[in-house]
């Protein structure tokens, strides 16, 4: 057969695969469209889940009558003129390709007028690019695009759309997370002539918090902290829920690049990394953030749908987020504040001095005063779901007590009154079955378990002893020879230092041969050369490896573990104290090193509430 050009329609069908996977890929562009147009409301009507009609109105600039046939041909567009405002794009959309693609396997009409027009203008498209002729409407400014009939002459593709309310599911989705990235913007949803959705523009944080609250749960708002961080001319900003208020699947992640919303395996692995000892075993956190940095590093033509983007300094993007995040949780402490200082470098530097104020939002972090709130003290928390309890460990573990070691000898009464000093985790009163420490404040009761909570302060102690000290690493008798790719030969060979400074002396001996000669102490019984094959592994994959030290920290997880006061080992008033003491001061006291939580408030309103006080 010889060598033909494709017809016009043909080759928008063949592009339409790739944007135009189901209705709500139609509804995606559409919107897009507007966003790019400076709309400030922007309103849906679907019927019978898109199948039967798609029709998108917005208030934006519009488009003049002569550019009509062009808005509807390939590779036109008004958003791009050269490769270099490609680099640095800052448009929703840029190809020139949605508008043509949707009317070749569908019924479009598209209807738009600028400012002082006379008339609006519509003209209607099948994919040929051929035979548009303009007519008048008497259409507000901005632009309607009218969308029948989607797949009706490829309907092989038809066949695949699920049904009626699944396909309409997938579209409001879309819209509540399109509408997480432009507050500015309003939004209504129909279907099939039902009002669905009506967010109003959100300009203020309170009116933000609403929609995010509208869209997430109010649960949301009330288990996040909110965060601004900025360094090497990146920012960050949005909410992150706190460890406890996690989900089992991934279904409340938004990540917006530049105002786009992406899915990216680099943020993903960043924001798991944060997260790693916090969060309870196969539990998820949830997030709405928000990451702004320069378009010239940030390539968005990566996938034909515009869901993935590339950084181009990866790993510096990585680093920022790990650290931005990471300390977040890590200042989530009763009583004790951060301020962000920027910095020019990836890593962020914090201070913890300010006193706790009560936010009935939630916890607080801000760019300004960065403040690690407790909750509320009108609200309870609400831990979704609640992990089972933790039962002690049933090995014989002589218990570490060293720091309160001083306090054993002096027996104390089981209540003592407050002291006048305000602690943000009041003064023990009791010690609850051996196991949870009664403390009571100027606005309530708190209970604290006091093993998982003894945990997570001796993890931490010994986290940064470890961090802090030279890596002790011992010789091997007989050294591992491990055989690898040349690539990660070369590789292992590259990052040299990298395995110094953990504690492993690695050599090259061949091409595809690398030598394992000393180890760190503290990995002493792990399989080594699995080890290396991982990090390695990362190093290609991510740029970077965290498996080495996870290991360490899940070590030292385990001697924190067993070292951590036992259940039912009475505690005395002065032990419980200084227990308490030392959780104001310790980083992501929250949770144990399993993600359970530490402790819990009632307030005195809920107090009240149980006995109808009051009422």
């Amino acid at each position: 057969m010889r060598i033909h050009s494709l017809p016009i329609q043909l080759v928008n069908q063949i592009a339409a695969g790739e944007v135009v996977e189901r209705p709500s890929s139609v509804v995606k562009e559409l919107v897009e469209n507007c966003f790019d147009a400076g709309a400030s409301q922007v309103n849906i009507e679907i019927e019978q889940g898109g199948a039967r009609m798609i029709k998108i109105r917005d208030n934006g600039c519009g488009i003049v009558k002569e550019d009509l046939p062009l808005a509807l041909s390939r590779h036109a567009t008004s958003k791009i003129a050269s490769l270099k405002d490609l680099e640095q794009v800052v448009s929703m959309g840029f190809r020139g390709e949605a508008l043509p693609s949707i009317s070749s396997v569908s019924r479009l009409t598209l209807i738009s007028r600028i400012s002082n027009a006379d008339c609006a203008w519509r003209v209607n498209a099948d994919g040929s690019e051929q035979d548009f002729d303009p007519q008048p409407d008497p259409h507000p400014q901005g632009t309607t695009v009218d969308v029948r009939d989607l797949f009706y002459n490829t309907p092989a593709r038809r066949k695949f759309l699920k049904t009626e309310k699944t396909e309409f599911a997938h579209i409001e989705t879309l819209i509540q997370r399109m509408a997480l990235s432009r507050f500015d913007i309003g939004f209504t949803l129909s279907h099939n002539q039902k009002e669905m959705l009506n967010l109003k523009p959100a300009a203020t944080d309170s009116e933000q918090e609403r929609r995010i609250a509208g869209i997430c749960g109010s649960s949301f708002i009330e288990n996040s902290v909110k965060i601004d961080f900025a360094a090497s001319d990146l920012h960050l900003s949005g909410w992150v829920g706190l460890p406890t208020f996690s989900r089992s699947q991934q279904d409340m992640q938004f990540f917006y690049v530049n105002g786009r919303l992406v899915k990216d395996k680099l943020v993903s692995h960043a924001v798991k990394q944060a997260y790693q000892d916090v969060l309870f075993h196969g539990r998820h956190p949830v997030f709405v953030l928000y990451l702004t940095l320069d378009p010239t590093l940030v390539d968005v033509n990566a996938h034909p749908a515009k869901l993935e983007v590339r950084f181009r300094e990866g790993r510096l993007v990585h680093d920022f987020l790990f650290s931005a995040l990471h300390r977040s949780l890590a200042d989530l402490r009763p009583g004790r504040n951060a301020i962000q200082q920027a910095v020019s470098e990836p890593s962020l530097q914090t201070q913890s001095d300010l006193d706790a104020k009560p936010n009935n939002a939630g916890w607080l972090i801000d760019s300004v005063s960065q403040q690690s709130l407790m909750p509320g003290f009108g609200e309870k928390i609400v831990y979704s779901p609640r992990p089972p309890q933790q039962a002690s460990l049933p090995m014989q573990v002589e218990e570490s007590m060293q720091a309160y070691a001083s306090l054993y000898p002096k027996p104390e009464p089981v209540v003592q009154p407050m002291q006048s000093e305000a602690k943000p985790l009041g003064h023990a009163i009791a010690h609850l079955h051996n196991i949870y420490i009664l403390s009571e404040t100027p606005t309530g009761i708190i209970l604290v378990d006091a093993h998982a909570a003894h945990e997570r302060i001796t993890y931490e102690r010994l986290k940064q002893q470890y961090q802090n000290g030279a890596v002790p690493s011992q010789p091997l008798l007989l050294p591992i020879k491990i055989k690898v790719s040349a690539a990660e030969a070369d590789l292992a060979e590259q990052e040299h230092e990298f395995f110094n400074t953990l504690g492993f002396e690695i050599n090259r001996s061949g091409p595809e041969t690398i030598v394992l000669r000393s180890i760190p102490i503290l990995l002493n019984n792990i399989d080594m050369e699995t080890l290396i094959r991982d990090v390695l592994a990362d190093i290609t994959e991510h740029g970077m490896s965290q498996r080495i030290q996870e290991k360490s920290n899940e070590i030292l997880a385990t001697v924190a573990c067993h070292s951590a006061v036992r259940a039912h080992r009475r505690l005395t008033i002065d032990e419980m104290n200084a227990l308490l003491r030392d959780m104001e001061q310790t980083e992501r006291i929250g949770q144990c090193n399993h993600g359970r939580p530490t402790w819990v408030e009632l307030s005195t309103n809920d107090l009240d509430k149980f006995f109808l006080r009051g009422q």
